[in-house]
């Protein structure tokens, strides 16, 4: 199995930043994709970013210049940096990625527990 856990969220004031973290452990054979989503009270879970194994990235156009996604393949861990946060960046904010556990299975996708990020105005 893959674990998947997020760090790096708190409370912080409008035009702050953050680097959320997603460190990936267990049974890791191979790794394809990664992204991070978020949930905001009420809403459904979106899309803001995600990248390749190869490392080709995209962030959605609502974040985008504000939004970087990266990763360190050594340590199997992805970041987001958020950069100028707004109130309405408040979310819980998941990882998920999509891994082959062992070279007799099929990928598959596996998800954080979230790390929740507050912005005050």
């Amino acid at each position: 199995q893959v674990q998947l856990v997020e760090s790096g969220g708190g409370l912080v004031q409008a035009g702050g930043s953050l680097r959320l973290s997603c460190a990936a452990s267990g049974s890791i054979f191979s790794i394809n994709s990664m992204g991070w989503y978020r949930q905001a009270p009420g809403k459904q879970r979106e899309l803001v970013a995600f990248i390749t194994s190869s490392g080709s990235t995209n962030v959605v156009d609502s974040v985008k210049g504000r939004f970087t996604i990266s990763k360190d393949n050594a340590k199997n861990t992805m970041y987001l940096q958020i950069n100028n946060l707004k109130p309405e960046d408040t979310a819980v904010y998941y990882c998920k990625g999509n891994f082959q556990a062992t070279r007799w299975t099929s990928f598959r996708d596996y998800w954080g527990q979230g790390t929740q990020v507050t912005v005050s105005s």
